[in-house]
């Protein structure tokens, strides 16, 4: 879940790049997110359930912490395995992305030169990829 066009399209490009092939399914905000992943009323239910979300904390109507509180109570969905990738590397978001059980916490631009202040950006998407690949197809 990404509201930046340009940083969908970039995750995109990189894993095609690595030839990692899966759907991808966009969505602008939290909102538009739980629509697709629950099926309402004129929005289909994503059928199988992604496997991984790729989620910002910073967007508009329902931010990734909002969206992540919803889809830990739905029964349903609690299961799926949540990467943030975010541009704040405030403690608080990362404790709070921590209390509801994210898979990894990726802070972007992932860059070399940010992986000597934390290796957990670079071991979040090591999992990501390793988890895309794992992926049936």
């Amino acid at each position: 879940m990404e509201d930046d066009y340009l940083d969908a399209i970039s995750v995109e490009r990189e894993l095609r790049k690595i030839k990692v092939m899966v759907p991808l399914h966009k969505a602008k905000n939290g909102r538009e997110a739980l629509a697709m992943l629950r099926g309402e009323p004129g929005i289909p239910k994503l059928n199988p359930l992604p496997t991984i979300i790729l989620l910002d904390i910073n967007m508009p109507k329902m931010n990734g912490i909002e969206f992540l509180e919803e889809i830990r109570r739905d029964p349903f969905l609690a299961h799926l395995n949540v990467f943030i990738m975010t541009t704040s590397s405030e403690d608080s978001d990362r404790h709070a992305a921590q209390s509801l059980r994210v898979s990894g916490y990726i802070v972007k631009p992932l860059t070399f030169d940010t992986f000597n202040d934390g290796a957990s950006s670079l071991d979040s998407f090591s999992l990501f990829l390793d988890l895309l690949k794992l992926k049936p197809q």
